[in-house]
């Protein structure tokens, strides 16, 4: 018997006020892979993530998490459920120090303070070096790891992961990256929402191409990448 994906997204419809923004979205990531979420600014990658984590309740249709249908489930309940998401934004605490930042996400998490200090560390052995240093002040690159490691404190099943190479410059991206491919060799699915692609393809299982709201192509990296280099994304390839 086939295992129910990681998430899963039926027929869903979704809005803001009375502006339509996702029309009949269907995307399943399944457990242990990563998939692409790919396309332009304005497509509906991020309400996407909206849906998948809880923040945003869908118009209609069906949001499952590992099988269960959750819609209306508070962005708290999904956490428990081994959701986690790492926003566009990143989301950290910018008064707080790097040790703090970690500390305030235990409540979700195992284990002493030092364990997830120790785990965290170990992901990004430069955020140790900063441990004390006050996350506003840390590079965009480093406040990136910081959101990262926090989220796999909490060891999730599902991670979501939008917009992660904002702002930051190759080389820290491709360093970002290489652990995300380490996080999917340990079991945990991954949505990686990305205007740019060749990152995200270079580590995702399946690949999707989004614009205005609907779901244009779905498929393997290889089948993605021949589509984006077409009329779909233009550059953002």
């Amino acid at each position: 018997m086939t295992s129910a994906p990681a998430l899963e997204l039926i027929d869903v419809h979704a809005a803001y006020g009375r502006i339509d923004v996702l029309h009949g979205v269907n995307l399943k990531v399944p457990k242990g892979a990563a998939l692409a979420l790919l396309g332009p600014n304005g497509a509906g990658k991020s309400t996407t993530v909206q849906i998948a984590s809880g923040r945003l309740v869908p118009k209609s249709g069906c949001l499952h998490i590992g099988g269960n249908h959750v819609n209306g489930a508070a962005p708290g309940a999904l956490a428990k459920a081994g959701v986690c998401t790492v926003p566009e934004g990143r989301g950290i605490f910018p008064n707080l120090t790097v040790d703090e930042n970690l500390w305030v996400t235990t409540h979700v998490a195992k284990g002493s303070r030092d364990e997830v200090r120790q785990q965290a560390f170990s992901y990004f052995p430069r955020l140790g070096e900063r441990r004390n240093q006050l996350a506003g002040t840390l590079s965009g690159g480093e406040q990136q790891m910081l959101a990262m490691s926090r989220a796999l404190t909490t060891n999730p099943s599902l991670l979501l992961l939008d917009e992660m190479s904002m702002g930051l410059a190759p080389r820290i991206v491709a360093e970002l990256y290489e652990s995300v491919d380490h996080l999917k060799s340990m079991g945990i699915a991954i949505l990686i929402v990305e205007q740019f692609a060749k990152m995200a393809l270079a580590v995702a299982d399946f690949a999707a191409i989004m614009l205005h709201g609907r779901i244009q192509a779905v498929g393997e990296p290889d089948d993605i990448e021949a589509v984006l280099s077409g009329s779909y994304l233009g550059g953002a390839a």
